[in-house]
């Protein structure tokens, strides 16, 4: 085997042979399929059915472009809701698994190169580290790992993994498989098997499980059951209200006259046909079908703007639990800092500092050793072409740069990385034909161990300025500067060799991130691996600490307490530092037990349990693969703004849902009124059926698109976060509804029997001119009440000009509106209006704003304007 890995030639010959290491995908449903599931929708059945009776049996005087033009509507109603939900979908999983696109190190022509998880071959090699996850499946053929395979055989324990030396075949014990994860190690596979032909490839349709339905889409379906059944109830009282119209009130109560009806067939199923079809109407227009997909809807629409935000849904539960939580542990590295570590200076042993890289390198015995003791103990490799390192982690790449060298060619024996419960890593090399062993870690952990010191001649010494070693590392983590300790074992015992000073600057946007989200009344939690001295100048800086109650404790102080003390100091705890991974898991579960919607950030494979047990993790772009796996949502820069967004994302999307709501049932509840009154007033068909076949695009279809396109607002950061199980509808959206479906009712009763009113318009044919307005009345007074529900506001007009797709959706419905009026004809049963009809229409309809803005001012001198 060639250990420079495979050629460009070798790459392609391999693919041609073996394929690539792609994966057999689930098939989402085509757009054909979705359509014609959504044309097989019951309610559509049903207004199908009941069409096709009456056309069969009425076909002598039956007019047969209605049935065609409902038809048409049907469809067009099924096909535009078809197009928004499957270019949603699409773009969402398009979007989803560009973000999430695996890379891996590969040895290629002797040079380590960073490539797709798609593009690994057969025969590449493949350098492994903590944290990553096996691309394929193959051999290991150098170092020690230990490998988590639950993912895989169903069992959690770690697995140890050796390299295959010798022999015919490799046994499991050398094996590597595909979405298996390194716990701990570092080593080399060489690929055997890629793509379908992997083990995970064979069962990867069974592992692509579909995504549960989140806790919000359930509860818009159990909403929309419940209206549903108020629609039945609906329709039902329609049917009967129409019945009696004709049978009973038509007939002025005259039993002969109403035994005479009866007693005519054709014309008693003629009726019985009209009540079923005004029943199967308002179902359609009472039954909010395209409620629990709203959410789909929405999170599509706010994706590409979640993702320039460097968000990135993974679990649709995950933002929408986001804009509830009430307490928030954050990391610090990269999370509240830039993450740009940087080497500032180094002190060695004798209290000699260097800050001048040149400097060091002149003194030579200093320089050699400080160079052994990094390169050997770093997992970071050089990438010539794109003059970058690859690997390792950011302290790794901080020391690595600062040294400005690519390689240290020795022989290494063994190697453990760092280890969060340890606090260090080393690695046993051979120099000389002897076994020296350089760590690297923190000095609380490694200072007491010193005896000797390495001095400015190489060789080890006693070890007499350990106590004003230890005074320099308080004294620079007190700046917040981060303190590294290096060290040397050639078996007599562990030499110091140096501190390195390593900077790591406050991101300028954390200090105000961290105060919007004290005002949206969620804790945060600052828990670090730094010690607590630099943990606390930190926290001081980012403005988590504002108050002498506020509590910095180490993992071993926090680890002493039990859980009801914590429980106690939970309110005050500001910083936990020098923290376990198991802390971080303890502190979720003590915070849940309180109550409280938990947020955790990780990036690390042994944070996985914490992330999976929060009820929002966060994980790092930079990440552990094993960590994005277990996590709600990726912040792709790392960056604590990017959680902030990502709770007013949140927010927005539950706020977007609660105005469609407002919307949809306002309009539900006045047609469903309207049609049950309208026959006892002498009004049989207020709206026909193909009107209101417009009139269900326009509050379901049309309206998802548009309430989907609101902007997050950062005045939704002021407001307390929502309960875990908030209801979907709180008392103020429910006195909206009331009012305003009341009014607008009252309205169009108005309307309909006024004689001011109808002396407006011009007599006409089925009284056409009147009920043409009257058609324009309603679908107006959909488009001004949409102004109401998208703000609880006094002004209606605010930040109106955030979301242009909802002016623009309005626009197109005016457009239509018009021209169903001017060229509806007999379908819609429309006519041209003039100028001045127009004119009392659009003023009657208007009126809904300014109702509804008394309504606000008078909750609002009474204190009790609510929000959405």
């Amino acid at each position: 085997m060639n250990s420079n890995g495979l050629s460009n030639d070798e790459v392609i010959k391999s693919r041609e042979k073996y394929g690539n290491n792609a994966l057999t995908v689930i098939k989402k449903d085509s757009f054909l399929k979705q359509l014609i599931r959504s044309l097989g929708d019951p309610i559509i059945k049903i207004l199908l059915i009941a069409l096709g009776i009456k056309t069969v049996f009425l076909i002598q005087d039956f007019d047969w472009y209605e049935t065609v033009g409902i038809v048409i509507a049907i469809f067009l109603a099924s096909f535009i809701s078809t197009i928004s939900e499957y270019g949603s979908e699409k773009a969402f999983l398009k979007l989803q698994s560009e973000a999430e696109a695996i890379k891996v190190k590969v040895r290629r022509s002797g040079k380590i190169i960073l490539i797709d998880v798609n593009d690994v071959v057969v025969g590449d090699i493949i350098l492994l580290e903590s944290g990553d996850r096996i691309a394929s499946d193959g051999v290991l053929i150098k170092g020690e790992v230990s490998v988590d395979e639950s993912s895989i055989t169903g069992e959690s324990k770690e697995v140890y993994k050796h390299p295959f030396t010798s022999g015919l075949n490799p046994n499991t014990n050398n094996e590597l498989l595909r979405g298996s994860v390194i716990y701990h190690g570092v080593g080399e596979m060489v690929v055997t098997k890629v793509g379908v032909n992997t083990f995970y490839g064979k069962i990867s349709l069974e592992l692509q499980d579909k995504q549960p339905e989140s806790p919000l889409k359930i509860r818009l379906r159990d909403l929309a059951r419940v209206i549903s059944r108020i629609g039945y109830i609906g329709a039902f009282l329609v049917a009967f209200s129409y019945l009696f119209s004709v049978l009973i009130i038509d007939n002025n109560f005259d039993i002969s006259r109403i035994m005479v009806t009866l007693s005519n067939t054709s014309l008693l199923f003629a009726y019985f046909l009209q009540a079923l079809t005004l029943a199967v109407t308002i179902i359609v227009v009472s039954v909010p079908e395209g409620l629990p997909m709203m959410i789909t809807l929405v999170l599509s629409s706010n994706m590409k703007r979640m993702l320039k935000d460097n968000v990135l849904v993974r679990k649709l539960m995950g933002i929408e639990t986001a804009g509830s939580l009430n307490i928030l542990f954050t990391d610090k590295t990269g999370t509240l800092t830039k993450g740009e570590l940087e080497v500032v200076g180094v002190m060695f042993g004798n209290l000699d500092y260097y800050q001048d890289k040149e400097r060091l390198k002149s003194s030579i015995s200093y320089y050699n050793v400080l160079k052994r003791c990094i390169l050997s103990n770093t997992n970071c490799v050089y990438d010539d072409e794109k003059k970058m390192w690859i690997g390792g982690n950011a302290t790794d790449k901080a020391v690595v740069n600062y040294l400005r060298e690519k390689k240290y060619n020795v022989r290494i024996v063994k190697q453990v990385p760092f280890d969060s419960k340890n606090k260090y890593s080393y690695t046993k090399v051979l120099e000389d034909n002897k076994e020296i062993t350089y760590y690297k870690g923190a000095p609380e952990v490694l200072l007491d161990k010193c005896k000797y010191y390495i001095s400015s001649s190489g060789r080890s010494v006693p070890f007499v300025n350990k106590k004003r070693i230890s005074d320099v590392i308080d004294n620079y983590a007190s700046k917040g500067i981060r303190v590294l300790m290096l060290g040397v074992d050639d078996g007599r015992g562990l030499s110091f060799i140096s501190l390195l000073f390593i900077k790591d600057e406050l991101r300028e946007e954390v200090k105000d991130g961290i105060s919007l989200v004290r005002k949206a009344g969620i804790k945060t939690v600052m828990i670090t691996g730094d010690n607590k001295i630099t943990a606390k100048s930190i926290a001081d800086s980012a403005g988590i600490i504002n108050s002498d109650k506020d509590i910095v404790l180490t993992s071993s102080e926090l680890n002493k307490m039990s859980d009801d003390k914590i429980k106690e100091i939970l309110p005050n705890l500001a910083v936990v530092a020098r923290a376990l991974p198991t802390d971080k898991s303890r502190l979720v579960r003590i915070s849940q037990e309180l109550g409280l919607v938990v947020g955790m950030t990780g990036d690390g494979v042994n944070d996985a349990p914490a992330l999976k047990k929060a009820d929002v993790g966060f994980s790092m772009g930079s990440g552990t693969e094993v960590a994005k796996e277990a996590s709600d949502i990726i912040l792709l820069d790392n960056n604590f703004n990017s959680i902030v967004k990502a709770i007013l994302y949140g927010r927005t999307i539950f706020k977007s849902i609660r105005k469609f709501i407002i919307f949809q049932l306002t309009v539900n509840f006045c047609a469903v009124f309207l049609s049950i009154v309208g026959p006892f007033i002498g009004v049989d068909s207020p709206v026909t059926v193909i009107q209101m076949l417009w009139v269900n695009m326009v509050m379901d279809t049309l309206a998802g698109i548009a309430f989907s396109y609101e902007a997050p607002l950062l005045e939704y950061m002021e407001e307390p976060p929502k309960r875990r199980d908030e209801k979907i509808l709180n008392k103020y959206m429910i006195y909206e509804i009331i009012f305003t479906s009341i009014y607008s009712f009252l309205l169009c009763i108005f309307f309909l029997k006024s004689p001011f009113i109808h002396s407006f318009f011009r007599e006409g044919r089925g009284d056409i001119y009147f009920m043409s307005a009257f058609f324009g009345l309603f679908i107006f007074m959909m488009i001004f009440n949409s102004f109401n529900a998208r703000t609880s506001r006094l002004n209606i007009f605010a930040n109106l000009l955030s979301n242009k797709v909802f002016l623009g959706v309005i626009l197109f419905i005016v457009v239509v509106q018009i021209i169903l009026i001017y060229y509806g004809g007999d379908l819609f049963r429309t006519t041209s209006l003039s100028l001045k009809e127009i004119e009392i229409m659009l003023l009657c309809a208007f009126s809904v704003i300014p109702v509804e803005f008394f309504r606000k001012l008078y909750l609002k001198s009474k204190g009790k304007l609510g929000c959405v």
